[in-house]
């Protein structure tokens, strides 16, 4: 099969261009939605060019960049889900970065408590993603799946050791994990 001129292949054989429609596609799933608006009425607008599918060297999803936007792993997705989840789980980072004034990537617990909100809020670690990646426990998978995660996006950060996560995470977890917001908020 010929590749379109420029069009980049996914790990599937889709190009950047099918997961930006994959992206646009989440934009009605109800969570993304919801974000969205969270994220104008905080004064924080989410336009279409705020989420971009790109090509990722590091074995990743996506991440969040302030003032750059979401990156969305194009060669790394496969399914619609897969962008979904994506997408639900950088909007939180992004909402965070919108309503904290003071958010410090390079802080080793800010760092913590944003990745400790995305995955506890987005589904991350529902037990069905987590009974797919091969973790199979019945009690308490939620917060072990939300532990591994936010360490190992935290050790990922050129400013983070692995004792300055693992001690930045246990300092914020409580509060952190408590922090429902928006979704606690009335629409």
């Amino acid at each position: 099969m010929a590749e379109e001129p420029g069009a980049t292949p996914g790990s599937d054989g889709a190009t950047v261009e099918e997961r930006e429609d994959m992206i646009r596609r989440s934009f009605r799933t109800p969570m993304v939605k919801f974000l969205r608006e969270h994220m104008e009425k905080a004064g924080c607008g989410v336009g279409e060019k705020f989420l971009k599918a790109v090509n990722c060297d590091k074995k990743i999803a996506g991440g969040y960049v302030r003032g750059e936007g979401i990156m969305v792993c194009s060669n790394h997705m496969i399914t619609q889900d897969d962008v979904n989840q994506v997408v639900k789980h950088e909007l939180i980072h992004a909402y965070d970065d919108c309503r904290a004034a003071n958010l410090d990537w390079a802080d080793c617990a800010h760092h913590a408590c944003s990745e400790i909100r995305a995955g506890h809020l987005s589904g991350d670690c529902h037990y069905k993603r987590e009974l797919l990646r091969g973790y199979m426990k019945l009690r308490g998978h939620e917060q072990d799946c939300v532990k591994r995660r936010v360490m190992k996006s935290v050790i990922a950060n050129p400013y983070c050791s692995k004792a300055a996560a693992k001690d930045a995470m246990e300092a914020v977890w409580d509060v952190c994990y408590n922090d429902t917001q928006p979704f606690d908020r009335a629409p």
